[in-house]
């Protein structure tokens, strides 16, 4: 019989139930209740008969410690203690776990050949990792992260699931500017220099002088 687990199944539920407790105790308590739940298994009714000196072992805490930070489990409904002829029991609120489930060993493959089904998880984990580098080394400038994310293909950000709203607003800035039409500076100050030619009294009047006595530009009379 297999008798490992994956991982443990507690939520955060406990941790902010324990808000209320100093730093050093909290923390202690969280100590306790881990070494608890190594012997506390669904199959037995998160029920563990244990004595001081086991939890003392797996925490490094003194006896003192323990049994405060026990105490207060019990007070707050996390860890409830019963005493026996042999010792306590203590009862794991299930409130503060999820449905656990037996961990399966992963097989080692013989050989490295790599699976192509592989591919696509990597590839998306790679731009999902690149994106939130992206966000996190430009935190607090919006701007520069929907610049800097819009120079990424747009599959990538459609791919993200992290950071979904930065993305949403990259594509629509990369697509907007895909569409826009810029001009060159020469054109531009050559557009405001014949503006400004065209606006100067002295050039209007020569223009229309040229005009009414049928004189071209070019011939410069």
């Amino acid at each position: 019989m297999n008798t490992s687990r994956g991982f443990l199944h507690i939520t955060y539920k406990i941790y902010h139930h324990l808000d209320k407790l100093d730093g050093v105790h909290k923390s202690n308590c969280l100590n306790v209740f881990l070494s608890v739940m190594k012997y506390a298994w669904k199959k037995n009714g998160y029920e563990a008969r244990l004595r001081h000196s086991s939890i003392e072992k797996d925490t490094g805490l003194c006896r003192t410690t323990i049994k405060s930070c026990l105490s207060t489990l019990n007070t707050l409904n996390i860890v409830k203690s019963i005493r026996g002829r042999s010792g306590k029991t203590y009862i794991v609120n299930e409130v503060f776990l999820r449905a656990e489930k037996l961990y399966e060993p992963t097989k080692i493959a013989v050989s490295s050949t790599q699976d192509s089904r592989l591919t696509p998880i990597l590839e998306e984990t790679l731009s999902i990792n690149n994106i939130s580098k992206i966000v996190k080394s430009h935190t607090g400038d919006r701007e520069k992260i929907i610049s800097e994310l819009s120079k990424l293909p747009i599959t990538e950000l459609e791919n993200d699931k992290t950071n979904v709203y930065f993305c949403k607003l990259a594509i629509e800035y990369k697509k907007e500017n895909e569409n826009k039409t810029y001009v060159s500076s020469e054109k531009i100050l050559n557009a405001l220099k014949k503006m400004s030619k065209e606006t100067n009294f002295r050039y209007k009047q020569k223009k229309e002088y040229n005009i009414r006595n049928g004189i071209k530009p070019w011939e410069n009379k």
